[in-house]
């Protein structure tokens, strides 16, 4: 009986390649569809998208910047890439993660609900972290915190046993140094 299908690209051995994360940034036209089409192609392929953020960014030249952060080997990120260079919506592609100018960033909003000591090592981590108090009761603060994505991770780590409650994240924004535009 022949091998079944695998049921991604994740399952498929590519010389037991590590996976990474990989950030992209994808110029898009801004029209009805477009945003439909970009995740249908991750879909129909089976492959993850971890964070997504899209918005206008120039209403005159009617394009949006779509940053998308997937995982996968080497050979499947280049798939990706090259996919997404493919679609007729398409008008610039740039893998941020591989790109030494690019910087990733990202905002949440952390609900933390404590008293007591809990309540002021939640204030004291919010200042290392220089997280912004942004609300406040008797029982509970909201932090605002920005910053690359694996420190968002590690103020919510050290958050959960002060007494995290909620947690949204707006996904990854990414943009390179220097004067070039995108």
């Amino acid at each position: 009986m022949p091998d079944p299908q695998p049921a991604s690209v994740y399952d498929l051995d590519h010389k037991q390649e590590a996976e990474t994360l990989a950030t992209f940034a994808v110029l898009v036209d801004n029209e009805p569809g477009v945003l439909h089409r970009l995740v249908g192609l991750f879909a129909a392929r089976g492959y993850n998208i971890e964070s997504l953020t899209v918005a206008e960014t120039d209403r005159n030249a009617h394009t949006s910047r779509v940053t998308i952060v997937t995982r996968g080997t080497p050979h499947v990120l280049g798939q990706i890439e090259a996919q997404l260079e493919k679609m007729v919506s398409t008008r610039h592609v740039q893998d941020v993660t591989r790109d030494p100018n690019g910087l990733e960033r990202e905002l949440a909003l952390v609900k933390v609900k404590s008293t007591g000591a809990d309540r002021v090592e939640a204030l004291r981590v919010a200042d290392i972290f220089r997280a912004r108090v942004i609300d406040t009761t008797h029982e509970s603060f909201v932090f605002e915190i920005t910053g690359a994505p694996s420190k968002i991770d590690k103020f919510a780590e050290l958050m959960r046993p002060l007494g995290l409650v909620e947690l949204s994240r707006t996904g990854v924004l990414s943009i390179t140094r220097g004067a070039e535009a995108f």
